[in-house]
């Protein structure tokens, strides 16, 4: 069986999708229109350098995604199961008939937006050592606003949390063999509880949607289960990202091959979970 996989924020270049907008103008179109700005000067140009911010990268990243995945369940139609990584599950519910890409849009936006008014934090990726050492270590620090954002892969997990905090225990982890620790360019402590006023403000922004039977099974990155409802987006906002427990679920279900658009992020990824 096979699944189809959508990275999430991250991936954002200037550049991305050239030529896709052409291809797709009807749905540029409706981009420009829900977004109130132009998506493709946006990706391609980038005038005002607004790709590294939140509030734009992942509308941006969402759309390039939703374009891609498009051309390839049109050229390759047999998939059997969609997952994405924190972002780019909504794309897999676009995917999967869940929601309608004009809604994913509307929800990708106000995300972005609740997700860059909480300030204050940071996120750093922890290579070379299991999770259980990153969490061992955290916990002999003593720090209260530090939390393991991300499980990527068996020894690729992300740390987040308040700013100060996180370079104290970006140096304790640092002291594990074999460890690696890269401070990424983000403003906010996502997937972290300090994310939970954000949650609260998106649940009554879901409440307004409608979702609809998926056509094929979603994988939550959120659980590592299958996706089960709305409530799951919000959660998604303040808990971390099961991407290890997803792959897991993936695998038990029959999955054995898996197709990415935009990258081959999560495809390394995969490879590297066991």
């Amino acid at each position: 069986m096979q699944c189809l996989l959508f990275p999430g924020q991250g991936v954002q270049r200037k550049g991305m999708g050239a030529e896709l907008f052409s291809r797709h103008p009807e749905a540029t179109a409706l981009a420009d229109d829900v977004l109130g700005y132009s998506i493709e000067e946006l990706c391609l140009r980038d005038p005002e350098r607004r790709l590294r911010d939140t509030r734009y990268a992942q509308p941006a990243v969402f759309f390039v995604n939703a374009l891609l995945g498009v051309e390839r369940t049109a050229e390759h139609p047999a998939h059997d199961f969609f997952a994405g990584h924190s972002l780019g599950e909504y794309n897999a519910l676009v995917a999967a008939g869940v929601l309608d890409l004009a809604d994913g849009l509307r929800l990708v936006r106000r995300r972005a937006e609740l997700m860059s008014g909480i300030t204050g934090g940071g996120m750093s990726a922890v290579q070379g050592v299991p999770a259980a050492f990153v969490r061992r270590a955290l916990a002999e620090t003593g720090l209260t606003k530090v939390f393991v954002a991300n499980f990527n892969a068996d020894t690729q997990t992300t740390i987040a949390g308040d700013r100060a905090e996180l370079a104290v225990a970006g140096k304790a982890i640092s002291a594990l063999p074999g460890s690696r620790v890269v401070p990424i360019n983000v403003s906010g402590p996502f997937h972290t509880p300090l994310m939970a006023p954000a949650e609260a403000e998106f649940r009554t922004v879901l409440a307004d949607f409608t979702f609809r039977p998926a056509t094929a099974p979603v994988v939550s990155s959120v659980t590592g289960g299958l996706f089960d409802g709305p409530d799951l987006l919000a959660r998604q906002l303040s808990s971390p990202v099961e991407w290890v427990a997803a792959v897991k679920t993936l695998r038990a279900a029959g999955v054995t091959g898996f197709d990415e658009v935009h990258g081959q992020t999560l495809t390394s990824l995969v490879n590297k979970i066991h």
